[in-house]
């Protein structure tokens, strides 16, 4: 299937975006470009009952969060939601509209995060930052939702690392997760993956923007890469992980190893919903204003998720 026209009529732009070799430039230039980027795909602001910025404890100092409310009376599920950016950019303002969705589509409290970033802040910041935010919500989980039976993660692209390395510690802390949604999702910094050769220009994220970014979060070193708070589909085991929605996009270099992890995940036996999604390329997430296959695939992730939730 061809490239979905809405998506193609911004390709120029992003595609200009992500042309700068990711290693070597100013990682505020990278931010102000994302911000750039986003104002292609802006819409009209979703409106939820409430929406308010604050911190949690985390292990360098406070956490922001922004913390979005459902009009709803009574208990509510509760979403720890953690942005994409490749963990070098994105922020609570670059995925404010997706997380908007999400509180509304699913009638849930979501608690979104803003961790600590590379390059200044590399392996393990996020993932420390994301479990001591998780923990934080999981714990007081009456200050949110309030129902312990489900709560669940999900994030995209670098979020989506996030939140299936997360799931793997709280399964292992035996801590329950009632979902987890993992949106384009890179699983192995190391492997040897069709699409990334398939895919490696013209759609984005690019083949080389992939190895700069993994070089800037993780290193080189390969006992790191492969550790599988680093690379999830090599952990030890899989089995007795939270049910898992994975979405991946036709035209994404990362498309095949989010489609291992997810069918990794079903061999271990958990309840996994896959959709590889014809036309779309990676950050599709954040594309539903201005693209209808975009919007179509979010509101049938979503719709998973408000499944298991329910």
């Amino acid at each position: 299937m061809s490239i979905d026209p809405a998506i193609a009529a911004i390709l120029d732009q992003a595609n200009a975006f992500t042309a700068a070799p990711i290693r070597s430039t100013d990682p505020e230039l990278l931010r102000a470009g994302e911000k750039q980027l986003a104002a292609a795909t802006a819409a009209t602001r979703i409106e939820v009952d409430s929406v308010a910025d604050s911190t949690v404890p985390g292990p360098a100092g406070a956490i922001p969060v922004r913390i979005y409310r459902p009009a709803a009376d009574g208990p509510v599920p509760t979403v720890v939601f953690f942005h994409g950016g490749g963990w070098i950019t994105g922020d609570l303002d670059s995925h404010d509209l997706v997380t908007r969705r999400l509180c509304r589509d699913l009638g849930a409290v979501v608690v979104a995060v803003h961790y600590r970033r590379a390059p200044e802040h590399p392996f393990p910041a996020a993932y420390e930052d994301s479990l001591a935010a998780t923990r934080h919500v999981a714990d007081h989980i009456g200050r949110y939702g309030a129902r312990r039976d489900r709560l669940a993660l999900a994030g995209d692209s670098a979020g989506a690392n996030l939140a299936a390395v997360i799931a793997q510690t709280f399964r292992d802390e035996g801590r329950p997760l009632a979902a987890q949604l993992l949106a384009y999702p890179p699983t192995d910094f190391d492997g040897d993956y069709p699409s990334r050769t398939e895919n490696a220009t013209g759609y984005m994220l690019t083949t080389e923007n992939i190895s700069d970014i993994q070089h800037l979060y993780a290193g080189d070193d390969p006992a790191v890469r492969s550790c599988a708070r680093v690379s999830p589909l090599r952990a030890a085991g899989l089995s007795g992980l939270a049910p898992a929605i994975v979405g991946t996009a036709q035209y994404d270099p990362l498309r095949d190893e989010g489609l291992a992890y997810a069918d990794a995940l079903e061999k271990a036996g958990v309840d996994v919903f896959v959709r590889n999604y014809d036309g779309l390329i990676h950050g599709f997430l954040n594309m539903f204003p201005v693209s209808p296959a975009a919007d179509t695939a979010v509101t049938e992730l979503y719709a998973q998720l408000a499944d298991r939730l329910s």
